[in-house]
């Protein structure tokens, strides 16, 4: 056998085993490019949250030294009448990049010796034009309505590498800053191109499923996603009530906080968040 009928015979099974690796690859390329293809991000739709509040640390929070002797008695009996979690449900339509946050009831209360805080409530309307970066909400300041007026809110945000799944979406974590002091952390997925949330959070590469203020013993999160092409008119800002901006209904706030010196920065987070 001659030397070039040798490495013929040699170069063959090389020859094989290329056309196989090339095959491979196109096959893998082409499944990518198929599965890449029927990859669905939701552009329209509902999202049912569930608020909860954890009432039991709230109230132990304004217990001090100075009304303990009142408190404390209170505080047990209440624990004994209410459970320690409060939770509240809500809805968010988006489209067009468009948002509305509304709450679809309060679960009911139970008369107590404390009255509800305010972030344990939902008395926000909350509609968000993320191309104009405009806000409009209406809502219940005490006995007034008033129907805010202006430019989203200054959130600071800061990623990280945590991820869960959340609503059958994949999420990734980021924390922010709003108010200048409130800390928020949320889960945003990027298969909900729409940078929304809860009542007024936004700025993030996709809608936010899950919200919490850690400090403020707040959390919100999605418990349905519906992928519902609604119609463009579907979103319409809220009507009614006194037009005020953030500086005016800050300002009124304070006006009427004055005396409660204690209550007044948790009052305002929650009238302003």
């Amino acid at each position: 056998m001659t030397l070039i009928k040798l490495a013929a015979i040699k170069q063959k099974p090389i020859n094989n085993m290329k056309k196989l690796i090339l095959t491979t690859s196109i096959l893998a390329a082409m499944g990518s490019l198929s599965l890449a293809q029927n990859v669905r991000f939701v552009r329209s739709g509902i999202i049912t949250y569930q608020k909860t509040v954890n009432m039991y640390a709230i109230i132990q929070r304004g217990i001090t030294k100075e009304n303990e002797a009142l408190f404390k008695p209170a505080f047990e009996t209440y624990k004994q009448q209410h459970p320690q979690f409060k939770e509240l449900e809500s809805i968010l339509m988006f489209c067009n990049n468009k948002t509305m946050f509304n709450p679809i009831g309060n679960t009911s209360s139970i008369a107590s010796f404390f009255n509800d805080p305010q972030i344990s409530m939902q008395n926000n309307i909350a509609y968000t034009d993320l191309d104009t970066k405009q806000f409009i909400s209406k809502r219940k300041v005490f006995d007034d309505i008033y129907l805010l007026r202006d430019s989203l809110q200054s959130i600071k945000w800061k990623f990280t590498d945590e991820v869960r799944d959340i609503a059958g979406y994949p999420c990734h974590r980021a924390n922010g800053i709003i108010l200048d002091s409130v800390y928020m952390v949320a889960f945003y997925t990027d298969k909900i191109p729409v940078s929304g949330g809860p009542e007024s959070c936004h700025g993030l590469p996709g809608m936010i499923l899950q919200l919490a203020l850690p400090h403020e013993n707040v959390s919100w999160i999605a418990t349905k996603v519906e992928d519902i092409n609604l119609p463009a008119d579907s979103i319409l800002p809220p009507k009614g009530g006194t037009i005020i901006n953030y500086k005016g209904l800050t300002g009124k706030l304070r006006s009427i906080l004055k005396d409660n010196t204690k209550s007044e920065s948790t009052d305002l987070k929650a009238f302003l968040f």
